[in-house]
């Protein structure tokens, strides 16, 4: 505990100082929280805020459609950020006067054949066998719902309690927030290294600059094993994970698409400006973060055979994202071997879902000592128990 959740009417001076690493929407989120409760907040990005894996995203908050088998223990983090959403959304705007286009309209994953189908009812018995509310829909209802799929769908799967938000709008209400809150942004400042002094963290190197700090908190994604100065035994076992992307243009009048669908082999992620986000890949390509013809070719086929009006649509922008997968592809929160440092990595795919609870228990952490339950089955002593 490093006392004064609340720093007004405390001397800047005696607020406690945590320094942390990365821009994105977790190092963002949790800034915000710290310096909100008078913190002095210093965040460092080796780029721009936001554009790294958080710009790249889709901005899915599908909780339940994202049930897989073998990430039963993830569901409830998952679940319970969701249920965060809405307020840390009208939190967030109000902080900031930005708007986060955050929104409800369930996901629908599809069927294209008869492959397809007998993997979505598989899919249906699981998520009710873990209570998930998810509904079978036949390939007319998927149509009435969604009525430019490709006709003779073999059914479809709706999830209603899943939702959407534009994850670059987050991104730019959190700098926003941030600053007014009190906080320090340091862009294009890469940390150079974490100062470890008799085994506690005290700060970080930046620019040849010692900046001293009662915490250090490390949300550097897909480069948290890169930051030197971090012991190995608290390394988190986290790597990249390529994620290729692209976004059409549809006319925000008359859309093709309503809601988010899934098809067999691509999400399809419409926002309200009229741009249809199309996604993704999954490469093991270590930090390879270029575009490739096959990569492109398979979103383009895989939405097409879904959706073939997207044929006339002119391609908006086409980009790659790096992902930071842990070996469980769960995130990894909270305490390390090191004093005063503290983790807040390895969200893979749920970086966006998960960043109102991450904020909450890592902030929550760093003020009282206490790890929220929820976060408590995430944090590195999993690995090194597994190792055991």
């Amino acid at each position: 505990m490093i006392g004064h959740p609340d720093g007004r009417g405390v001397a800047a001076s005696e607020r406690p100082a945590i320094a942390v690493i990365g821009g994105g929407i977790i190092g963002l989120a949790i800034g915000w929280r710290l310096a909100a409760a008078g913190c002095r907040v210093d965040v460092f990005d080796a780029g721009r805020a936001g554009q790294g894996a958080t710009r790249a995203a889709a901005g899915m908050l599908a909780a339940d459609a994202e049930a897989e088998p073998g990430e039963q223990a993830l569901l409830p983090l998952n679940r319970l950020s969701r249920s965060l959403w809405p307020a840390f959304a009208a939190e967030l705007e109000a902080a900031s006067g930005l708007t986060v286009d955050l929104r409800w309209d369930g996901t629908v994953q599809i069927a294209l054949s008869a492959d397809d189908t007998a993997r979505l009812r598989h899919h249906h018995a699981f998520a009710r066998s873990l209570g998930l509310e998810q509904h079978w829909l036949t390939g007319a209802e998927a149509l009435r719902r969604e009525p430019h799929l490709r006709p003779g769908l073999g059914g479809a799967l709706f999830s209603p309690g899943d939702g959407q938000v534009d994850n670059r709008k987050v991104a730019a209400a959190l700098v926003v927030a941030l600053r007014r809150a009190g906080g320090r942004l340091h862009e294009d400042r890469a940390v150079e290294e974490v100062v470890v002094e008799r085994g506690r963290a005290t700060g970080v190197r930046v620019a040849g600059t010692l900046h001293r700090a009662d915490r250090v908190v490390l949300a550097a994604g897909a480069w948290s094993r890169r930051i030197p100065g971090i012991p190995p035994e608290a390394l988190p076992p986290v790597r990249p994970v390529k994620g290729q992307m692209l976004a059409l243009r549809m006319d925000p009048a008359a859309p093709l698409l309503r809601g988010v669908v899934w098809t067999p082999t691509a999400y399809l992620v419409p926002r309200a400006d009229g741009r249809l986000i199309v996604g993704a890949t999954v490469e093991e390509r270590g930090f390879d973060d270029r575009l490739t013809a096959g990569g492109v070719y398979a979103l383009l086929d895989g939405v097409w055979r879904a959706l073939p009006g997207v044929e006339d649509l002119p391609i908006d922008e086409m980009w790659t994202g790096l992902r930071p997968g842990s070996r469980d592809d769960a995130p990894v929160l909270g305490p390390c071997p090191v004093d005063g440092l503290v983790l807040a990595t390895g969200h893979h795919r749920n970086g966006i879902l998960l960043a109102p609870v991450t904020a909450d228990a890592v902030a929550g952490f760093v003020l009282t000592g206490d790890l929220d339950a929820a976060a408590r089955p995430f944090t590195l002593d999993r690995f090194r128990e597994c190792a055991a």
